[in-house]
């Protein structure tokens, strides 16, 4: 008993039948808890097509948006129709579902008239999806017989005004759930919350970012002070690879909350990387569980797994990058070389995946992706152009088509061994390691290497590494 968040990504509710699977998930829990709270992401690429209206009718196509907005009503039309038997609830579903399609319209044509679509109106857009799957899935609980309701979790998780991105306030956060959610709870109403989105203190509607809605239910759980959050996918757990390049990547039963950030952090796509902080302070379990699949256990994630310390138990890859070299003999022993350099690299927001120097300090090398290489190179010739005048400073350049290849396992740092056989795995294909780098967190390991060898990395480390650890 006590208090259980599942979460359902836009694979476990995008259509009647994977609505019809979760829905049975939640009803075989409701015996096993006291209160359960349920969040949903929209039906899966409703999202892309809602942004894509918006984006394209701000560039002057009146037209595409009217076709969203028909492939969108047969879409969660069709759906409804699986669902519900009863005809006035479907047809009030249905009603509700077209208003917000009519908002949807109403919106792309203000956008399309000012040839603009603001970070604000954006969000208030791609936050539709979520707002109509909610109450698709609520009525499908009802019809079931289960008390529930749709919630908009603009009434709950309050955020600063940092559209497209926001950053959700605590306290304000606890309060409004506890004002809000805790009383359906106690009533035994099964909430179905939007995912993704939040709100403004004057009800501005925000988003957290895609993949937000992982997020939405780790917040929620720490605001409800829950025993569990749960978060239900389309894969059995965090794999200890990527399946599509490692087939035989299996699941990982336990993971600590820092093997968690590290993985999702370098590229792991089972959880958005800010989910996990809600829950830690609270020590609150989270665990990674297939829709599809529900007999698999999943993945848990706790402060402190059972497993042994010190083994690799995952490895993971991020493409499209570039490592960024700034070097001259004359950088040694000059103070603020890195400070200057760091700062003209965030001037462009460029986001810095790995740092590597060497103690010589004749080299910084950082990695960042592609895209921001251009701005970031002359960002840095423009601060530091008197040290390249003087040739303390020989030349920033880049080296593009890398891979950022990470090892994650708790303690690896403390475990004689583990970085030579890393190394004696890619050495054994001839792969070269162009860089490498540790965090204090003792939890990764990462190394850069040519794209074209980044695949055979992986696998080699997942075999001779993960496999025979």
């Amino acid at each position: 008993m006590g208090t259980l968040v599942m979460k359902f990504g836009g694979t476990s509710v995008g259509g009647a039948q994977a609505i019809v699977l979760a829905a049975d998930l939640v009803r075989q829990e409701v015996g096993n808890w006291q209160h359960i709270a349920i969040v949903v992401s929209a039906m899966r690429g409703v999202t892309d097509a809602l942004i894509q209206g918006a984006t394209l009718a701000a560039q002057g196509d009146d037209h595409t948006y009217r076709g969203i907005v028909s492939d969108l009503r047969v879409k969660h039309t069709l759906a409804v129709a699986e669902l519900l038997d009863d005809p006035g609830a479907r047809t009030s579903l249905l009603v509700a579902i077209e208003t917000y399609l009519d908002e949807f319209a109403s919106f792309c044509h203000s956008v399309h008239v000012l040839g603009e679509v603001t970070p604000r109106a954006m969000d208030t857009i791609s936050s539709l999806g979520e707002r109509i799957n909610a109450r698709v899935v609520a009525a499908r609980l009802q019809a079931m017989g289960l008390d529930s309701c749709a919630v908009d979790a603009t009434e709950l998780i309050i955020t600063d005004h940092r559209f497209q991105q926001a950053t959700p306030l605590a306290d304000a956060t606890r309060l409004r759930v506890q004002q809000h959610l805790r009383p359906l709870l106690d009533k035994g109403v099964l909430p179905v919350v939007t995912g993704f989105i939040g709100g403004t203190e004057d009800g501005i509607t925000t988003t957290l970012g895609r993949g937000g809605s992982d997020y939405s239910a780790s917040i929620l759980g720490a605001a409800l002070d829950a025993d569990e959050v749960w978060t239900w996918t389309d894969v059995d757990g965090v794999l200890t690879a990527d399946p599509r390049i490692v087939p035989e990547a299996r699941v990982i039963p336990e993971l600590s909350y820092a093997e968690i950030g590290e993985l999702a952090y370098f590229g792991a796509k089972v959880l958005h990387p800010k989910t996990i902080r809600p829950v830690i302070e609270q020590g609150i379990p989270l665990w990674v569980k297939n829709t599809f699949n529900p007999t698999c256990p999943g993945t848990r994630i706790v402060s402190e797994p059972t497993g042994t310390r010190g083994t690799v138990k995952a490895v993971t890859e991020i493409t499209g990058l570039s490592m960024v070299t700034v070097e001259g003999r004359g950088m040694m022993g000059v103070p603020g070389i890195a400070a200057r350099t760091f700062a003209a690299v965030a001037s462009q927001g460029a986001n810095v995946l790995m740092i590597s120097q060497a103690s010589s300090e004749q080299s910084i090398c950082f990695v960042i992706p592609t895209p921001d290489v251009a701005p970031v190179i002359a960002a840095l010739e423009g601060e530091l152009a008197l040290e390249i005048a003087r040739r303390d400073i020989d030349r920033v350049w880049s080296m593009d088509d890398i891979v950022i290849v990470s090892a994650v396992g708790a303690g690896l740092r403390g475990t004689p061994g583990v970085a030579a056989s890393l190394f004696n795995a890619l050495a054994a294909e001839a792969i070269n390691v162009i860089a490498i780098a540790q965090g204090s967190s003792e939890c990764n390991i990462s190394l850069v290497v040519n794209a074209e060898q980044a695949v055979q990395a992986v696998r080699q480390i997942h075999e001779k590494v993960i496999n025979h650890g």
